[in-house]
């Protein structure tokens, strides 16, 4: 058996798992050294390459441990292009979006995951493009096709506009405590209370942009 494996406890992997999720979501990958994740995790400098390998091979094993995270989301975007009515639809479409992320960033084991993802799609560094790329490319493009379906008259086009600006608002939601200061100490950054409002701004905003278009009025005739 091989002597490392032997002296480590077992929850090590998971100390160094948690460790570099919440280094790299407070600082970004390229703030981060191995030797700090160790230090972090409290474990010996070579373990961190003996369970992940390189430090890009850690950044993409963090992504694949929450990979349930994209599962639910598709799930709960399934049973709501279910719905009948296309007003329904579109609210539980957008639910499907929100509600598993807001949970997440909201429960402590989840926190500087959902920070991490946040920041990362907002900085987009080379070394993350792949990773997010492949985890939640497919998860946007079902989404897209749910918005297209649940607003017809719509074109997929501008689903993905729509989209877009979704995400913008959802993840400065769950990255930005600015609200605390600007509401002067009555609003909690993150509140669950939010969440209901968030929902409803978002549907109200796809709603309006994937409206189908009004049918031109004819001029009124002059005499």
């Amino acid at each position: 058996m091989d002597m490392m494996a032997k002296t480590t406890r077992p929850d090590r992997k998971a100390d160094i798992l948690l460790a570099a999720e919440r280094l790299f979501a407070q600082h970004g990958y390229h703030a981060v050294t191995i030797r700090q994740i160790a230090d972090e995790a409290g474990v010996p400098l070579a373990l961190v390459g003996y369970y992940y390998g390189q430090k890009h091979e850690l950044f993409k094993a963090i992504f694949d441990h929450w990979r349930p995270t994209v599962d639910e989301r598709l799930s709960l975007l399934g049973q709501a292009r279910q719905a009948q009515a296309p007003g329904d639809m579109l609210r539980r479409v957008v639910e499907a979006l929100v509600l598993p992320v807001m949970l997440l960033r909201a429960s402590v084991e989840g926190e500087y995951y959902a920070q991490l993802v946040a920041r990362e799609l907002f900085y987009q560094t080379p070394e993350a493009v792949t990773v997010l790329a492949d985890h939640f490319d497919p998860m946007a493009h079902a989404f897209i096709d749910g918005l297209h379906e649940a607003c017809p008259g719509s074109n997929r086009e501008q689903a993905a506009w729509a989209y877009q600006f979704a995400i913008g608002a959802l993840l400065h939601h769950i990255s930005d405590d600015r609200v605390e200061r600007l509401s002067l100490g009555k609003n909690r950054a993150v509140s669950p209370d939010a969440c209901a409002m968030l929902i409803d701004f978002i549907r109200a905003g796809i709603a309006a942009v994937l409206a189908p278009p009004r049918p031109s009025q004819p001029r009124p005739r002059t005499t």
